[in-house]
């Protein structure tokens, strides 16, 4: 996968889970962060900020499950 391929994917979604892409691409999340770092020091994207928990009291959520990113850029390539 290259980075541009990523970028193309986050532009239509949106905003996106790690573990949608983690499993869109079938790629180690470790790998996609590297990637995904590089488009939010571009000013294209930006990691939310969510809770660790999905909001019920067993804390057991896997943290690529509550890992939010979200694209900044307006549609332009």
């Amino acid at each position: 996968m290259i980075l541009s391929e990523l970028r193309d994917y986050l532009r239509d979604q949106r905003r996106v889970a790690l573990v949608d892409l983690v499993n869109h691409f079938d790629i180690d999340a470790n790998a996609i962060r590297g990637m995904l770092q590089k488009l939010i020091r571009k000013g294209k994207l930006r990691k939310l900020t969510v809770s660790d928990s999905c909001g019920t009291s067993c804390c057991k959520c896997d943290p690529l499950q509550t890992e939010f990113y979200e694209w900044l850029d307006n549609g332009q390539p």
